[in-house]
C-alpha cells in the first residue's frame, strides 16, 4: 500500500506532551485513526507502564531492571513492541465490530473529518440494498485504519552512561540507546526529533536498515524533524540526505505559543514562517533528493526516482477549527498538530483529577513561561501544580533543590564535579547558592540570579507524575503540568468525541470570550519575551548582543507587516478585533526600548546608580 493508503483520513494529531501525559495514549486512541507521539526519555517510567498493561492485558512480565546490559534500549523496545501487539488487537476487533450505534468501528468513522472516507460511510448507511450495503461494510471495515504510533527523542537530551566511573561507548548514551530501542521494534511509525541537531544521533540512525528504503523503496520508520525555522529544517534535511536518510515530515511548531520546552526564534513569527516552507519547499526537496539519491548509490541501495513524500505539519496554539481550516488553507499545511486541549480529554491522556480541576480553573498568570527546566531552555509551567507547590516548600524550609532520583538531566553542569550533575538538584543548588553569597554584585542582581537558581524543578520524575499517580503507580508523586498558555480558552472537561468534534467545527469548546487568535497571541507572547530579556540584559545576565534586539525588533515588524496582509484572507467575523490587536501590537514593538543607549539608561535605573 502507499503512504496516502496506510495514513489515516484524520488533519490532526498529537504531539509528545511531557514523558506521562501521553505515554500510552495510543492505546485509547490509535484504533480511532488518531496518531500520537510518546517521549523515549524516561524508561523508567516506560518499564513501569509496561509492567502496568502487562498486567492489564493478561501479557507474561519479566523485569528488566536498571542495572542489566542495555537494559534502556532493551525497555524502550519491549513496551513499543506491547503497544504494537495490543493496538493491532484493538484494531481487529474494530473490524470485526457491528456497524451499529455504539459500536467501535461506527465511533471509528463519526470521529472522522469530512472526507471522502466519511462520504462513502454514510453511503453505507443510505444503502437499502443488504447485499450491497454487506459489500461496503466489508470495504469500510478494511479502510479503518490504526494511527500511528510516534515516539520522539529530544536530541539534547542526550547524557553520556557510565558503568564504574567510566564513561560507555557513544551508542549507550540516552538518545543513541532510546533510539536503537525504537528501531529494534516492531512499529512501522515515525520517530519525531526535537530539541536542536545531534550529529552523532542523527549519523547512528545510518546504521539501522529500518530507516533506509527496502527492495520496494518502502522505509518502514520515517523521520520527522520539530523545528522552528527553515533554517534549521534545511540544515538538518540535508546533514540527513548525505547519510542516505530521508525527512518525511517537517513538524513546525511555534517557538513560543506550545507546551513544555519553548524555543523562541529571534522574533520570527509562525506565519511569516509557514509562508517560507510553502515558498522554497519544491527547491528543498529536489535538492534533498539529489543529495539522498547519491548517498544511496554509494551505500549500494537503490535510489528512488522520484522524491518520497514530503509532509509539512503545524502546530503550537491552535485552538478554533478557522485557525486550523486557515493554517492548512492558506499556507498549504499538511496536518495540524493539538496538544494542550487533550489534557482536558481523560479518555486521551493521563492526569489525576486534582490536576484536571486545576486546569480546568486556570486563570492568566497560572501558566507561565518559566526557568524551571535544567536543560536551560523557557519551558511552560502551571503555578499550581503539585511539583511547584512542592519546589516552593522546600525552599521555605531551606532544603532547595531535589533529590535526583532518575538523572535524565544530568548533562552539562560540572562547575562542582568531574561528572555532569542537574541544576535542579539539591547537590548543586546548596553550592550555587554559596557560591553566590560570596561574589560582590549588586542586590538587584544577586536576587535574579538566586531566582534562576531555584527555579529549577526535576522535571524527569514530576513529569511522569500525571500517568503515575492517575494509575497508582507512585501515589505520592508531585505531578508537573507543563501546559501551553492556550489552556486558558479551555475549561470544559471533555471526552474525546467533543474534542475531536470541536478540532473539525462540529461544535466549539472554546470558553474564554476574548481569546485571541492564535497569530496575536504568539506576538504578544514575543514581545514579552522580547522585554524579559532586555531586563537580563540591563542586568549582565544576558549573552544578547545589541544587533540581537534590533534584528528581534525588525522580524517581529515584518511579521506584523505580513499578519496585516493576511488579514483579508480571515473570516470577516474576527478580522475587524484582529487588526486592531495588530495594530496594538505594532505600537508596542515600536515603543519597546531595545538600544544600547537605552541600556545603560536602564541599567542604571535599575541598580541605583
Amino acid at each position: 500500500m502507499t503512504d496516502a493508503a496506510c495514513r489515516s483520513a484524520h488533519t490532526f494529531h498529537i504531539p509528545v506532551m511531557g514523558t506521562g501525559f501521553m505515554i500510552d495514549a495510543p492505546l485509547r486512541i490509535a484504533k480511532y485513526g488518531i496518531s500520537s507521539v510518546i517521549s523515549l526519555v524516561d524508561d523508567v517510567l516506560i518499564e513501569q507502564m509496561r509492567k502496568f498493561h502487562c498486567q492489564r492485558a493478561g501479557e507474561p512480565y519479566e523485569e528488566i531492571a536498571s542495572g542489566e546490559e542495555d537494559a534502556r534500549a532493551r525497555r524502550i523496545t519491549a513496551y513499543l513492541n506491547l503497544l504494537d501487539r495490543l493496538v493491532g488487537r484493538q484494531v481487529d476487533s474494530l473490524r470485526a465490530s457491528p456497524f451499529e450505534p455504539g459500536s467501535e468501528i461506527t465511533r471509528y468513522y463519526e470521529l472522522l473529518p469530512e472526507s471522502p472516507l466519511l462520504g462513502a460511510y454514510r453511503e453505507m448507511l443510505a444503502t437499502d440494498d443488504p447485499g450491497q450495503r454487506r459489500e461496503r461494510e466489508q470495504l469500510l471495515r478494511g479502510l479503518a485504519v490504526p494511527g500511528s504510533i510516534d515516539v520522539n527523542i529530544m536530541a539534547k537530551g542526550d547524557r553520556d552512561a557510565y558503568r564504574d566511573g567510566e564513561k560507555l561507548p557513544a551508542r549507550f548514551s540516552d538518545a543513541s540507546a532510546a533510539l536503537r530501542g525504537y528501531a529494534e521494534s516492531t512499529l512501522r511509525s515515525s520517530i519525531v526529533f526535537s530539541a536542536g541537531f545531534n550529529p552523532r544521533l542523527y549519523g547512528y540512525m545510518a546504521e539501522f536498515d529500518d530507516f533506509l528504503p527496502d527492495a520496494e523503496g518502502a522505509i518502514k520508520k520515517k523521520i520527522v524533524l520539530k523545528v522552528s525555522d527553515y533554517h534549521s529544517a534545511a540544515v538538518q534535511g540535508r546533514f540527513l540526505a548525505k547519510r542516505g536518510l530521508w525527512v518525511s515530515e517537517y513538524r513546525v511548531e511555534s517557538g513560543l505559543n506550545c507546551g513544555g520546552h519553548a524555543f523562541a526564534t529571534k522574533g520570527l513569527l509562525l506565519g511569516p514562517i509557514l509562508e517560507t516552507f510553502q515558498r522554497n519547499k519544491k527547491d528543498l526537496i529536489e535538492q534533498l533528493h539529489n543529495e539522498y539519491c547519491r548517498s544511496l548509490v554509494r551505500r549500494g541501495l537503490p535510489a528512488p526516482s522520484q522524491p518520497h513524500d514530503v509532509r509539512i505539519t503545524v502546530q503550537g496554539g491552535i485552538g478554533t477549527a478557522a485557525e486550523d481550516a486557515f493554517l492548512r488553507e492558506v499556507y498549504g499545511a499538511d496536518g495540524t498538530g493539538w496538544g494542550t486541549p487533550f489534557l482536558l480529554v481523560p479518555e486521551v491522556t493521563n492526569l489525576d483529577d486534582e490536576h484536571l480541576r486545576k486546569l480546568s480553573a486556570v486563570s492568566n498568570g497560572d501558566v507561565y513561561l518559566s526557568d524551571s527546566s535544567p536543560f536551560g531552555m523557557p519551558f511552560w509551567n502551571l503555578r499550581t501544580s503539585a511539583s511547584e507547590a512542592a519546589r516552593r516548600r522546600r525552599i521555605a524550609e531551606g532544603r532547595p533543590g531535589s533529590i535526583c532520583t532518575k538523572g535524565f538531566v544530568k548533562l552539562f553542569n560540572t562547575e562542582f564535579t568531574p561528572q555532569p550533575i542537574c541544576t535542579a538538584s539539591r547537590q548543586y543548588q546548596q553550592q550555587k547558592l554559596r557560591q553566590l553569597d560570596q561574589e560582590d554584585m549588586s542586590p538587584e542582581r544577586r536576587e535574579a540570579i538566586r531566582r534562576g537558581i531555584l527555579a529549577k524543578s526535576c522535571i524527569c520524575h514530576d513529569l511522569a507524575g500525571g500517568a503515575t499517580l492517575k494509575l497508582g503507580i507512585d501515589p505520592a508523586a508531585a505531578t508537573a503540568v507543563c501546559c501551553g498558555p492556550n489552556i486558558t480558552s479551555f475549561s470544559k472537561i471533555a471526552t474525546l468525541e467533543e474534542m475531536v468534534g470541536h478540532i473539525y467545527g462540529r461544535l466549539s469548546l472554546v470558553t474564554d470570550p476574548d481569546r485571541p487568535h492564535m497569530f496575536i497571541r504568539e506576538l504578544a507572547l514575543y514581545l514579552d519575551f522580547l522585554r524579559a530579556e532586555w531586563d537580563k540584559h540591563a542586568l549582565e545576565l544576558s549573552t544578547n548582543s545589541p544587533d540581537y534586539f534590533r534584528e528581534f525588533k525588525e522580524n517581529l515588524l515584518e511579521g506584523i507587516d505580513h499578519y496585516r496582509q493576511l488579514a483579508v484572507r480571515l473570516p470577516e467575523e474576527t478580522r475587524h478585533r484582529f487588526v486592531k490587536e495588530l495594530e496594538a501590537l505594532r505600537e508596542a514593538v515600536d515603543a519597546a526600548p531595545m538600544t544600547t543607549a537605552s541600556r545603560n539608561t536602564h541599567r542604571n535605573q535599575t541598580t541605583g546608580a
